[in-house]
């Protein structure tokens, strides 16, 4: 049995990079379907204000630890987790091993000139690889033209970058239609990997401080940042609730 912790009724799987990659490789050479979500503070205080989507979240295969405020939440409430299991970091590696397993890629989301320019920079990185087929991020989520065209192509790993609640929305309205492979949310990967946006330096990154470079590029985010302190306020409530008890 695959260990969970449980933050505000979001189950996250106990596990770090390396393990939760192995694992989805491993799923995916057993043609197993996998819905996974990687969840921040601010995917986890939207699944509290919106009942629907926390339900499509529950829908999910495993849902992991994208942002150092889950991991310090985690250990403040006693179910430390070994780490960060980001998005992009965990695209990246199942594109690698996409090129060495020959596995079939689907790229869904983004504006049309990001989207090619993603595809062109992983083409470059990754010779070898096999992208069956793309589609931007600019489409009616009720459309089953779309979803059905994806089905045809039979792609192993379906990335969907469609943005928070957006692209977890999609994939459970739509999982059902597969009959194998990995879908994951991963937001603005393809951004980062057309060069449109820069990934935060490597001491923000072991600093933890990716949301705040983040945040000094694009001062537009410090409304999405308030759910950082509504979140802390919940994890020391829930602890304080645990002590009670």
């Amino acid at each position: 049995m695959m260990k969970h912790i449980t933050i505000m009724n979001v189950p996250f799987l106990n596990t770090d990079h390396h393990s939760f990659v192995y694992l989805l490789n491993k799923r995916i050479q057993q043609k197993e379907k996998t819905f996974v979500v990687t969840a921040n503070p601010e995917v986890v205080m939207k699944a509290q204000e919106d009942l629907h989507f926390m339900q499509q979240l529950q829908q999910a295969t495993y849902i992991v630890a994208d942002g150092i405020g889950i991991v310090k939440a985690a250990k403040i409430l006693k179910q430390p987790l070994p780490g960060r299991v980001t998005g992009y970091d965990t695209m990246i590696d199942l594109l690698k091993l996409a090129e060495k397993n020959h596995y079939r890629i689907f790229l869904l989301g983004a504006q049309e000139e990001t989207l090619q320019r993603a595809i062109t920079n992983i083409q470059n990185q990754f010779p070898n690889i096999e992208i069956v087929g793309c589609k931007d991020g600019y489409f009616n989520l009720e459309s089953n033209d779309i979803t059905d065209h994806i089905v045809q192509l039979q792609p192993d790993i379906t990335f969907v970058a469609l943005g928070c609640p957006r692209q977890e929305n999609w994939i459970a309205n739509n999982l059902s239609k597969f009959n194998h492979g990995l879908l994951m949310g991963v937001g603005g990967s393809f951004d980062v990997i057309a060069g449109k946006v820069q990934r935060a330096p490597v001491i923000f990154q072991k600093l933890n401080l990716e949301w705040l470079y983040r945040l000094i590029k694009q001062p537009t985010r410090w409304r999405r940042m308030l759910a950082l302190p509504q979140f802390a306020f919940h994890i020391v409530k829930q602890k304080k609730k645990e002590k009670v008890s």
